[in-house]
């Protein structure tokens, strides 16, 4: 069971009650890479919400004074590597707490779980999440061209993104 406390957020397991909130910001993914998670009405997010806090690989973002759902945070073992990310309500963009809450994630995934090394896959046009992955430390080790699709165009043809690869190690983390 994740607990995990900054001094704004709360991040713990998904629960059933979080369906709506998670509708909030699922029935249209604005990141391409999240467009396969569209949730089509109100059951399906409580559907979601409910196989989330299954795992503690969906990891829910909460505002700590109502343990209100903002978005949350993944973290996908492989071995000693975990893929990480994170996806947030719109309305609470610009505020800080993606940045809280991958921090507090990453200071646990290094320290309590003792991964390794995190990685984070970026689309080429997503400068939010490119600009995050810098400020938690992360360096660019490449890009991969023309690497996913996750749409089709009007003609039903595959439209193919580059993709940026993040990562850090937790000696680099531990240097910060």
């Amino acid at each position: 069971m994740l607990n995990i406390e900054t001094k704004r957020l709360i991040l713990r397991n998904f629960r059933e009650a979080d369906g709506p909130a998670l509708y909030a910001y699922l029935h249209d993914p604005r990141s391409s890479c999240f467009f396969s998670l569209r949730l089509s009405d109100k059951t399906a997010a409580l559907a979601e919400a409910k196989k989330r806090s299954t795992d503690d690989q969906h990891i829910a973002v909460c505002l700590k004074g109502n343990d209100a759902l903002i978005g949350d945070l993944f973290a996908v073992p492989e071995d000693d590597a975990i893929a990480v990310g994170w996806h947030f309500n719109p309305r609470f963009t610009g505020q800080g707490y993606a940045y809280e809450s991958a921090h507090a994630l990453f200071a646990s995934l290094f320290d309590a779980q003792h991964a390794r090394r995190l990685y984070a896959y970026v689309e080429d046009h997503n400068l939010p999440s490119q600009r995050l992955c810098q400020k938690l430390g992360m360096r660019r080790e490449g890009t991969f061209m023309e690497f996913v699709s996750f749409m089709n165009d009007g003609q039903g043809q595959p439209v193919y993104e580059n993709t940026m690869q993040y990562a850090i190690l937790r000696r680099e983390w531990g240097a910060q």
